[in-house]
Parts: structure tokens; C-alpha cells; sequence
């Protein structure tokens, strides 16, 4: 049997079935996520020689993957969100990055470097690698996008928990670079801060929000503003949503910023413009359609880098230390940031919890890895992953039940509803 023919006819016959799981276990404690990394588990055990990706060698292979994931994933998380952005109807958004990534980012720090005895570099890196949430991997804690039968309550759709952990997730994929350029710094050693502060934290920054902003914009007029047949909405073709993401983060990249930080705005900025136009949801499904595809297959393959040997430097202390970051950092850390804040208690609490990790570690544990050597790199892939793993089984299982159960307190008035803020 040709494994690769093998691959194919799993992954094929996955992604028929990714089209009609939803509603089959739409009331179940289980998550898509969980029944995709199960399949990856499975196939590559099965003796018809598959080699899943090798942590540390297939370091080139894995961050280009990786990479694309994030970045349509992150296309996809800014044209779903249809609240207004503002300082005070994205209040939670801005706790969360102030005040729960930092905390969280300290609080691994100190478990890396006190818990596991890693070297200052490497627990940096562990911090830094483990603060992007997912907007994806956990379907039912995620904002649904643009729904046209509904236009008129765009607003309503997006209520607290699920507008907060998916504008997280849009933000922190990008903001977690700072911290693993200054991982990198600490591993290369030599005089750093400077260059640190003033390149890697300051310039990248503004160059990708300013560059994510206009290209969004040039985005949305060619779509919605052109008076002409040749105006983007008119050809209704929802392969633009790619098209826009490969473009904005490859001249973000190309003039120095964040391309993850300039796909996410550039995203936003498009959903903002001509709000309740068709085109929007056109957009939002096709890249939709292109995240769930590269999310089966991502979930597939770390199931086959597990198989053959991704926690194979796993510890005791290295397990601990990723069941705290699941059960106790992002917790605890979610809720200091959200202290003071209008939000009501069991959404603050859903917040705090629902921190999901995935793709975004996968990418920066890789692009770490490729660009600076560091010691126990093994050990830090495998805490890493292993935090993934527990992040799509712990969260999977909660979420629809934790979700279900709000919805219905919402309904029934015991919550805020979720009423737009402009």
C-alpha cells in the first residue's frame, strides 16, 4: 500500500465527513477538533508506513504550514466579527491583551524556568510560544460572521464570550512575535535590547497596523466602492478572501511589520466597510471553508508528529506544567483581566477559561526553532504540544455545554443580552 495514496483517501474522506459532523454532535460533549486530532492519532499508528512531521527536522516544512494556517485563520477571525471596533465596544479585547497575555506570558516564564529548570531563553520562548488563543480550533467559542437573514441585528450576534475570545485570538497570533524575537535575542546573546525594543517591538508593530489598515481599505474599495463591472463584489467570487490575505501579509512582510498583525486588522477593517452588503458573507465563507480545510489537515498531521515521537521528551514536570497553563495561568490570568469590567460573572468566567491554544504554538515553537538553537528544544516542543493537545480535548469538551448554558440564561434574561455597542 502506498501511504501517500493512504494520506490522501484519509484526509479525502475527512473532509466529507467535517461537512456533516457539526450537526451530528452538535449537542455532544465533543468537538470537531477532538475527532480530527483522533483520526491523525489513528491513521499513523496503523502499520501501512506513514512517517508523520518530526519536530526540530521538518522545521522548514512545518512553519510554511503552519504559517498559512494562521494566516487564513486569522483572515477568517476579522471578517466574522461584526461589532464596531472602539475603545469601549472592544474594552474586553484590549484586557485581554494588556493584562491577561502578559500574565500569562510572566506566569509560564516562571513555571519554565523554576518548575523545569529551563535556561532564561527557553523559558522566554515557552511563555511567548504559548500566549496566541485559537480562533479556530474551538468551533462553538468563536463568532459565527455575517449572517444576512439577519441584518438588521448584525451587532446583537456577536454576544461577550465569543466576541471576546475570538478578537483575542485575532490580536495575540500577531502580538506574540515581540516575545519570541526577544526569546531569540536572549538565545543569541550580544547587546539586544535596543534593537529589540526599537525594531522587533515598536516598528514591526506600527508598520503592520498602519500597513493592515490601508491595505484593508484599498480591499474594500476595490469591492465595494469601485463604480465599475470590474468592482470586486460584482464578480461574487469569495476567493478573494484568500487573495487579499496573501497579499497583505506578503507586503506587510515584505516592508517590514507584522504580517500575521496586518492580515487580522486588514480583515476587520473589510468587515467594517459596507456592512450589510452580501459580498461580506460571500468573503467570510469562502475563507471559512479554506480554515476548516487547513485546520483537518494541521490536526491530522499533529496527531501523526505525536505518533512518532513530538512528546518523546516529555517529563513529569513538563506535563504538570502544561496541565497548570491549561487549568490554572490562563484561568486565573483571564480573570485578573477582566476584573472591574461590566461583563457579568459566568461570562467572565467562560472568558477566562475558554483560552484555547493551537496553531499559532505550532508556528512559533518552528519559526523559533529555525532562526536560533536552543537547549532542551525537545522539551520545550513537547510541553508545547502537549498544551495544544489539552487545550483541544479539555476545551472541546466544555465549550459546547458552557456555551449551551449561557445561551439559554441570555434567552431567558438571567444575562445581558447581546445588544450592540458602536
Amino acid at each position: 500500500m502506498d501511504p501517500y495514496i493512504a494520506l490522501l483517501a484519509v484526509i479525502g474522506v475527512t473532509l466529507v465527513a467535517a461537512a456533516m459532523l457539526p450537526r451530528l454532535i452538535h449537542r455532544a460533549p465533543l468537538s470537531m477538533p477532538i475527532i480530527f486530532l483522533g483520526i491523525g492519532l489513528a491513521l499513523f499508528s496503523l502499520p501501512i508506513g506513514l512517517e508523520g512531521p518530526h519536530v526540530g527536522s521538518d522545521g522548514e516544512v512545518t512553519e510554511r504550514l503552519a504559517e498559512f494556517v494562521v494566516i487564513v485563520s486569522l483572515m477568517g477571525a476579522g471578517l466574522k466579527l461584526n461589532r464596531p471596533i472602539g475603545l469601549r465596544s472592544w474594552s474586553p479585547t484590549w484586557r485581554l491583551l494588556g493584562i491577561t497575555m502578559p500574565l500569562t506570558i510572566l506566569a509560564v516564564v516562571l513555571l519554565g524556568g523554576i518548575g523545569l529548570g529551563l535556561p532564561l531563553a527557553g523559558a522566554v520562548l515557552l511563555g511567548a510560544v504559548i500566549a496566541p488563543t485559537d480562533p479556530v480550533l474551538a468551533s462553538d467559542v468563536q463568532v459565527q460572521g455575517p449572517d444576512l437573514e439577519q441584518v438588521e441585528a448584525l451587532e446583537q450576534a456577536d454576544d461577550e464570550v465569543r466576541f471576546a475570545l475570538t478578537s483575542e485570538a485575532g490580536f495575540n497570533d500577531a502580538l506574540a512575535f515581540p516575545f519570541t524575537h526577544l526569546a531569540i535575542a536572549l538565545a543569541a546573546g550580544g547587546a539586544w535590547f535596543v534593537g529589540w525594543a526599537v525594531n522587533d517591538v515598536v516598528v514591526k508593530i506600527t508598520v503592520g497596523l498602519v500597513a493592515g489598515w490601508l491595505l484593508g481599505r484599498g480591499v474594500a474599495w476595490l469591492a465595494f466602492r469601485l463604480r465599475s463591472e470590474t468592482a470586486l463584489a460584482r464578480t461574487s467570487e469569495g476567493f478573494v478572501a484568500v487573495g487579499a490575505t496573501l497579499a497583505v501579509y506578503g507586503i506587510t512582510e515584505l516592508v517590514h511589520g507584522y504580517g500575521f498583525l496586518a492580515v487580522f486588522v486588514a480583515a476587520v477593517t473589510i468587515r467594517n466597510q459596507e456592512r450589510d452588503h452580501e459580498y461580506q458573507q460571500v468573503l467570510h465563507d469562502f475563507a471559512e471553508t479554506i480554515e476548516r480545510l487547513a485546520s483537518v489537515v494541521f490536526l491530522i498531521l499533529l496527531g501523526g508528529a505525536i505518533v512518532d515521537g513530538a512528546l518523546g521528551a516529555l517529563t513529569w514536570a513538563g506535563a504538570a506544567v502544561a496541565v497548570a497553563i491549561v487549568l490554572l495561568v490562563r484561568p486565573l490570568a483571564g480573570w485578573i483581566g477582566l476584573l472591574g469590567s461590566s461583563i457579568s460573572k459566568p461570562e467572565r468566567a467562560s472568558i477566562a477559561f475558554f483560552g484555547v491554544r493551537g496553531m499559532g504554538t505550532i508556528y512559533y515553537l518552528a519559526y523559533a526553532a529555525n532562526e536560533e538553537q536552543f537547549e532542551r528544544a525537545p522539551e520545550i516542543w513537547a510541553v508545547g504540544i502537549l498544551v495544544i493537545v489539552l487545550s483541544i480535548v479539555v476545551h472541546g469538551v466544555a465549550a459546547s455545554t458552557a456555551l449551551r448554558h449561557l445561551d439559554a440564561a441570555r434567552d431567558m434574561g438571567e444575562l445581558p443580552p447581546a445588544t450592540p455597542r458602536t
